[in-house]
């Protein structure tokens, strides 16, 4: 199998805790940065500019994502225009649709076209991927983001979509996002059929090590892991000698 260091797809970090994206900046396999509302308000976000701008004042040389929060469009292109302003490694995170199920492929058209750079999200179907790359039109740098996860949560397999969603995204010179991935497993996927770039959170970042690990080894590593926990909480079963009382089955 591949190591991480052979991987062509692009790992960007996807979370809101700023120690945790500040420690992953210094690693270089780490290409960029996603976040989001929900991510920002789990972690306890409460100044939501200030919490980006501190960011961006290390984070300059990689691209780094940043969503508005607005329902209605005109004021989605306001803050759209507001955000892309803080930084030229900024990418605005427009979501597809607004909450009443709105397109937002007219907005997407207007800020492409005039060069502000754009993160698509919460894409789950390659109709929404074609009328996204459509808007697009390669007019300023943008990622299509679909959210691979979501639609493997629902018991389809996302790798037949989202290889189809490459060959799309390459036409509108774009690039392919794999979002929410549920395992390590999923970035080796998405670098198979040619994705640009996955996000990855810190649960599965901290799993990269095992990449590659011998697989006798870890099943012993699993073995020894039950032992210790089981030794440690004092758990304890009567013996033979001491009798034990057998409910027969019959």
């Amino acid at each position: 199998m591949k190591a991480v260091s052979d991987l062509r797809i692009q790992i960007f970090a996807d979370g809101a805790d700023k120690a945790s994206i500040l420690e992953l900046y210094r690693q270089p396999y780490i290409k960029g940065f996603t976040t989001n509302p929900t991510l920002m308000r789990a972690t306890g976000v409460t100044d939501y500019q200030q919490f980006a701008l501190d960011l961006l004042a290390t984070i300059q040389d990689r691209p780094i994502s940043f969503e508005v929060f607005a329902d209605e469009e005109p004021e989605m292109e306001e803050q759209a225009r507001h955000i892309a302003a803080w930084s030229e490694n900024v990418f605005v995170k427009i979501p597809v649709m607004n909450t009443n199920g709105a397109s937002t492929y007219d907005l997407v058209r207007r800020l492409s076209g005039e060069g502000i750079q754009l993160n698509v999200t919460a894409l789950l179907t390659l109709e929404q991927v074609r009328d996204v790359c459509a808007a697009l039109q390669g007019n300023a740098p943008a990622y299509v983001s679909v959210f691979a996860g979501r639609i493997a949560d629902t018991g389809r397999d996302p790798v037949p979509l989202m290889r189809e969603a490459v060959a799309i995204v390459n036409d509108a010179n774009a690039q392919l996002m794999w979002a929410s991935p549920r395992e390590l497993l999923n970035v080796f996927q998405a670098d198979e059929i040619g994705c640009h770039v996955i996000t990855a959170t810190t649960d599965i970042l901290k799993k990269l090590p095992l990449v590659g690990k011998d697989l006798h080894g870890f099943s012993q590593e699993t073995v020894q892991m039950f032992r210790r926990d089981a030794v440690m909480s004092g758990y304890s079963l009567p013996t033979a000698k001491q009798g034990v009382s057998v409910v027969s089955r019959r």
